[in-house]
């Protein structure tokens, strides 16, 4: 884990060598980045953590669980709803949702803003769910964005 931790630090810091300000303490700007990722590690652990805790409290949503083949249908219409998506929209959400990258840096590899990136996530993610809720409506990709 400490491995990993320098090492996350190292690729971090160095995506963001411009940020650094010379003649400031980079010992204490290293340190800044390496507390910041541990947090959100930590966050994202605590988060799995809990939801896992959940699904143990409730035996009764494991039991109700769907059968391997509905579970491969349910992923095959959920990629056929992604490829409705237009392209951007659809880049976004894999980024965001599939990736867990942030959006900041979603943003930088979409070369957009970060406003831009949310607004992307959140029309794929309004998008899906219409087509979740009305599977029979016409399939077309959208153009926004």
């Amino acid at each position: 884990m400490a491995d990993d931790l320098v090492q996350e630090t190292l690729v971090r810091a160095l995506s963001k060598a411009e940020q650094f300000e010379p003649g400031t303490n980079l010992r204490a700007w290293l340190f800044s980045i390496l507390r910041n990722f541990f947090l959100e590690h930590t966050r994202r652990n605590t988060r799995e953590k809990e939801i896992l805790s959940d699904y143990a409290s409730s035996p009764d949503r494991v039991t109700q669980s769907r059968s391997p083949t509905q579970e491969r249908e349910t992923i095959r219409e959920l990629d056929h709803f992604l490829w409705t998506l237009s392209p951007l929209l659809r880049e976004a959400l894999v980024l965001i949702g599939a990736q867990e990258m942030s959006y900041e840096d979603a943003a930088m590899v979409c070369g957009v803003t970060v406003g831009t990136m949310k607004v992307r996530v959140s029309r794929a993610r309004a998008q899906i769910q219409v087509l979740l809720e009305a599977p029979d409506a016409p399939e077309e990709p959208s153009a926004a964005c």
